[in-house]
């Protein structure tokens, strides 16, 4: 067999696999995955090839394993169904009886028997001398929203499958209290207090949410606020958490925990952190290490008052305390486990893949940690979930509420890896290809979830993500919404260039984002900022995904303004981003020529659009009286910006309150690590200064004024809507009725039939 007819049979098999062998270089054009990189890919995913002649059996194994799947492990039922269930089986096995069941996740279940004979042939294959026929099954009536499971009894065997029915729209239509909405955002550790401690705190994010809804907001947005690596190994950023099921109590608020009245040794240990407070508060960046060393010397002595000297919660904080206990480990059945390995790894001193070969396969003893540190991470994760729920009740009486965002990678040393570590898939990293700003791609470091893996377990872990997510969030943002669709992998070892893209089953994720936004009555926005594939952004809309729409995004390719879509969430900027007053002057493209990111040659250039872009910006706000005079402040483009979005007809607007004075530092500059202070800046101005802030209040005070306008236009536009199409219904139901010989008449407003 020639080489080339090897490499096309290599790519016939990725596609069997879900791996895309082409994708569009740096300038647009077609490019083939390498043989090397998709030999390691289709590898990592079960596919049995060492060499590339391997390749023609593999095909033929995955094939025949296909045919040889009665039923694919998780079926989508929208809006009840009805489900598309697809039935394989050999030609010969076709017929006869078949017990069905559907236990639903209510507990009740349903059972009935169907003759294989009488099903209808969707398609026949003849695979190694077998012959195979799909026949298509149907469930009787429509399913309830949930996840249900079904099984049939063969004679040559049981099959199962995940039926997720689910609505076909996520939540926020018309049942939605949102439109027409704004709110605020800046990071949590960036917002400090003159009572906080090393950073900013529930109680800080509280105090900003109860201000802002004083101005007339009613979303508080900020970055990820999961569990994060603070000791060693040591990474704060909010996009490599230790688990995504878990919260960071670096952000508990020691002052409001009620053990603490109670706790002698913890009160000495609070009265002696006085002077480094005061150290920490004075700090311009965060300090991470010493905040979090600060607090646990407080958190561990509560922890040790409240469970005792006994393996369980003592009485020292009364029976109600103990109650709550329970039922946080009720809500949270993982969290002693997590506690554990928190304990293993701090004895250890290392990440887990370092970790003896049995800790490591996660087969932990009670003498493989220190208790004291078990019950500390307990203790702590309690005390995160009680604060952040404190927040997000408030919050949920103005809807959207709490703006969470859930970040698509984790930390590769994290609790949801070791733990779980069959979803994901060790020999790789997700990344991006090369792009004009990273000419060499990017490699971010994580693992990515297997694809078939994840279908085979229900999606249990996607699903256990969202749910501690939307618990507290009225709004989710989903980053890198693609990751629905697909994402890029490459193989450890290689560069970006060496990786493809690879194939997840959106409809599914798509059906359990709309059922559990249904179920918790929040908002699901998609990050759909880069390369998105023309597929995407459709989807999203016909699933009630928001979308994106920000504005120095919009302006990054030239001076034109899109017009702002009404299912998105719009902003100026986003935390990825410089400030605009950094963008407005420039200062980003200096940072990116300084770290080597643009050559000289495409740092003029960009110059030269950037001064194009203020000048057509300045000319389009001084035509409509928004600004006064041609050589504007950033902050007053900033204001005028924000007007033009809190005019639009965005679903949810959100002001970046640092933009609002000014600020020209970034949070993070994406492509670096310790060049700068990525996930470190705290905010120039403390709470207390900026609540006060003229310049603060006037724009805020605008921009609800703005929203609550098109508000009002917005309520009315849908009521109409809805009149019209009631009315169109009531016209089409009278059509329909008069074809079949029926006459209908109006009687007291309901619909009757006369003979």
């Amino acid at each position: 067999m020639s080489a080339e007819r090897e490499i096309q049979d290599l790519r016939r098999l990725a596609h069997l696999y879900g791996v895309e062998t082409t994708r569009r270089d740096l300038r647009g054009r077609r490019t083939f995955a390498s043989p090397e990189g998709l030999r390691a890919i289709l590898r990592s995913l079960g596919a049995p090839i060492e060499r590339l002649r391997d390749v023609a059996a593999a095909w033929r194994e995955r094939h025949q394993a296909e045919w040889q799947r009665p039923l694919e492990p998780v079926v989508v039922a929208w809006d009840g169904g009805p489900a598309p269930v697809e039935l394989r089986l050999p030609q010969d096995r076709a017929a006869g009886p078949v017990a069905c069941r559907l236990d639903f996740e209510n507990g009740e279940t349903r059972a009935w028997t169907l003759n294989l004979a009488r099903l209808r042939t969707l398609r026949m294959e003849e695979i190694e001398g077998v012959r195979y026929v799909a026949k298509g099954l149907s469930l009787p009536g429509k399913q309830p929203f949930g996840h249900h499971r079904l099984s049939l009894e063969m004679p040559q065997g049981t099959a199962e499958a995940l039926i997720v029915s689910a609505p076909t729209r996520a939540y926020g239509d018309r049942d939605s209290q949102s439109a027409g909405s704004w709110g605020v955002f800046l990071p949590l550790y960036a917002l400090q207090s003159d009572r906080s401690w090393a950073a900013g705190d529930f109680s800080d994010l509280e105090a900003l949410l109860d201000w802002a809804n004083g101005r007339g907001a009613r979303a508080i947005a900020t970055l990820p606020l999961l569990a994060t690596f603070l000791d060693e190994p040591f990474d704060p950023s909010p996009y490599a958490p230790a688990s995504r099921v878990f919260w960071n109590e670096f952000y508990v608020d020691i002052t409001r925990i009620p053990e603490l009245r109670e706790c002698a040794s913890a009160q000495a240990q609070a009265s002696e952190a006085e002077e480094e407070l005061r150290s920490l508060r004075s700090d311009r960046v965060v300090d991470y290490r010493r905040g979090m060393a600060l607090k646990r010397k407080i958190l561990e002595p509560l922890a040790n008052c409240f469970f005792g000297e006994s393996a369980g919660p003592s009485d020292n904080g009364g029976g109600g305390r103990h109650e709550a206990f329970c039922r946080f480990l009720e809500a949270n059945p993982m969290a002693e486990d997590y506690a554990c390995f928190r304990a293993v790894g701090e004895r250890e001193r290392a990440p887990w893949p370092e970790w003896p070969e049995r800790l490591r396969e996660g087969r932990l003893q009670t003498g493989d940690y220190d208790e004291e540190a078990k019950r500390y991470h307990l203790y702590a994760q309690w005390q995160a979930d009680e604060q952040l729920r404190t927040v997000s009740e408030k919050a949920r009486r103005r809807p959207p509420g709490l703006c969470l965002d859930l970040p698509l990678g984790l930390h590769p040393a994290g609790y949801d890896v070791w733990r779980h570590r069959e979803a994901f898939v060790g020999e790789m990293s997700a990344g991006a290809p090369p792009d004009i700003l990273f000419t060499g791609g990017q490699n971010w470091g994580f693992p990515p979830l297997h694809p078939e893996t994840r279908r085979q377990r229900g999606h249990a872990y996607m699903i256990a993500c969202l749910r501690q997510q939307l618990r507290h969030a009225g709004l989710l943002r989903v980053d890198h919404v693609m990751g629905l669709h697909r994402l890029f992998w490459i193989p450890k070892g290689l560069e970006p260039a060496h990786g493809a893209y690879v194939q997840y089953p959106a409809e599914e994720l798509y059906a359990i984002l709309c059922l559990e936004s249904h179920r918790h009555k929040s908002l699901i926005v998609g990050e759909n900022l880069g390369t998105v594939p023309r597929y995407v952004n459709p989807t999203m809309a016909r699933h009630n995904i928001k979308r994106m729409y920000v504005v120095q995004y919009v302006l990054a390719g030239g001076s034109r303004l899109r017009l702002v879509p009404s299912d998105c969430v719009a902003s100026l900027n986003t935390h990825d981003m410089p400030t605009f007053a950094a963008f407005w002057e420039g200062l980003d493209i200096e940072d990116r020529s300084e770290l080597g990111f643009l050559s000289r040659r495409d740092a003029i250039a960009e110059r030269k659009l950037r001064q194009a872009v203020r000048k057509s910006l300045t000319r389009f706000f001084e035509r409509r009286g928004w600004l006064d005079n041609s050589s504007p402040s950033a902050e007053s483009v900033a204001r005028a910006f924000l007007k033009l979005l809190s005019a639009s007809r965005a679903e949810v607007v959100l002001v970046n309150i640092e933009d609002l004075w000014g600020e020209s530092q970034p949070q993070n500059v994406p492509g670096t690590t310790d060049q700068r202070p990525n996930w470190q800046r705290k905010a120039r101005y403390s709470l207390e200064e900026f609540f006060r802030m003229t310049q603060v209040l006037d724009t805020l005070r605008e921009v609800d004024r703005l929203r609550s306008e098109g508000r009002e236009k917005q309520i009315k536009r849908q009521k109409a809507t809805i009149k019209r199409q009631q009315s169109k219904g009531k016209n089409k139901t009278e059509r329909q009725r008069a074809s079949s010989g029926e006459r209908t008449t109006r009687d007291q407003g309901l619909w009757t039939k006369e003979s």
